[in-house]
């Protein structure tokens, strides 16, 4: 998302500056090319020469220094950006944008950025939640510009608060999801979708439990292809160890029933589903609550299995006019018959298939490769691929 995009990085004086040096390798590392412009303040935390050599390029530090002549400089860098991070964003700097101040480089390049900012406030909880600065935050969100919400967290004061900087990775998701919307078109502009992610658990008693390969991770990416695609997205979870993408709505789970029972309701309120989790089929019949232990001279263990409810058929039975429902079928042998056989049965608008004995793709990987098939007799093959470039062909697929 982020491959060839010129990003400029304003850094402000906040003792979260230091951590720049780390968001900018993160940028660059996703294909972007980063130029960075500092605040006096900024170069008290984090010096323009560790910028300069982890950017490949020039720090601006003084409106005034023009080295040259051909260019206005601070112009010339907000001509140049094609998306603008703000980060540590000051409450001065959120009061100068807000109000169109410009005294300095940082404000001053600012005010002549022409292209989406991404402002990410970082300070002590009483600066934040100073009504100056709410006000200031809400004026910048009615001029179009998006700002994170800041996290709480052991803050440099010495005490937990409101107002540390994001995780780095949350920041530069937040900046991947800005640039979908500006940039993609948006298939799923005002839908509400629900996506099922993880292998299910059914437990055998408190620390043993039946479960599958599935990682979640074609759920994830689903998910975070449907929010930059204009989704209002909820993810219900089988998995606690994926990093939820930005702007989704998480519920966790873990047993068939318990999915059942969410994604019963869930289609009530969502436009489409998708069910990626792999469900048990069965669950144990008689779950206890202690350890079983073994016993002496016992050759086996005998369970008991009852059938698990078939989620997927009654979201496809019970959704209505409008409603899309996606299942996946992921099978050994024979992919496409099956797959095929599963559409039929479920009732589904979409089966999409995977083959789970392939090494280098389905479960666990990054990777996969799968084929679509409609209930209208479309069968589309998508290329070999990574599970997150996969997610937008789906989408497109299932829209188009």
């Amino acid at each position: 998302m982020l491959t060839n995009k010129k990003i400029g990085l304003f850094i402000t004086g906040g003792i979260a500056s230091y951590k720049m040096a780390e968001l900018s390798r993160q940028l660059i590392k996703k294909g972007a090319e980063v130029r960075v412009v500092m605040s006096q303040s900024a170069t008290e935390f984090i010096t323009p020469l560790t910028m300069q050599t982890l950017t490949k390029n020039p720090v601006l530090l003084d409106t005034f220094d023009e080295k040259d002549p051909s260019i206005v400089q601070h112009i010339h860098m907000a001509d140049w950006c094609d998306y603008v991070v703000v980060a540590p964003a000051t409450a001065n700097v959120l009061a100068k944008m807000a109000h169109g101040l410009a005294d300095e480089i940082v404000s001053t390049t600012l005010l002549a950025v022409h292209c989406p900012r991404l402002i990410v406030p970082a300070m002590n909880t009483n600066m934040f939640y100073n009504p100056a600065t709410q006000r200031n935050i809400n004026q910048l969100k009615q001029d179009g510009h998006q700002v994170m919400f800041p996290d709480k967290g052991f803050l440099a004061e010495g005490y937990e608060g409101v107002g540390r900087l994001p995780e780095l990775t949350a920041i530069v998701s937040e900046l991947e999801k800005l640039v979908a919307q500006n940039e993609l078109t948006q298939l799923l502009k005002d839908k509400k979708v629900v996506i099922s992610a993880g292998g299910t658990r059914e437990r055998i008693d408190p620390v043993r439990y039946i479960t599958n390969d599935s990682s979640g991770k074609m759920g994830y990416a689903l998910a975070e292809a449907a929010v930059h695609l204009g989704a209002k997205v909820t993810l219900v979870s089988t998995v606690r160890n994926l990093t939820v993408p930005t702007g989704v709505d998480i519920q966790y789970v873990e047993s068939a029933q318990s999915l059942f029972e969410v994604m019963q309701q869930a289609l009530k309120e969502h436009d489409i589903a998708i069910m990626t989790a792999a469900v048990s089929d069965y669950r144990v019949k008689n779950q206890v609550s202690q350890k079983i232990k073994k016993q002496a001279n016992q050759e086996g263990l005998t369970l008991d299995l009852v059938e698990n409810p078939d989620i997927l058929a009654y979201l496809g039975q019970h959704k209505q006019p409008g409603q899309i429902v996606v299942g996946f079928a992921a099978e050994t042998h024979n992919v496409l018959e099956f797959a095929k056989g599963k559409l039929e049965r479920k009732k589904a608008d979409w089966i999409v298939a995977n083959d789970v004995s392939r090494k280098d793709a389905g479960f666990s990987s990054d990777h996969n490769q799968v084929t679509l098939l409609g209930n209208d007799n479309r069968v589309i093959a998508l290329e070999y691929g990574t599970k997150k470039e996969l997610a937008y062909q789906i989408w497109q697929t299932i829209m188009g």
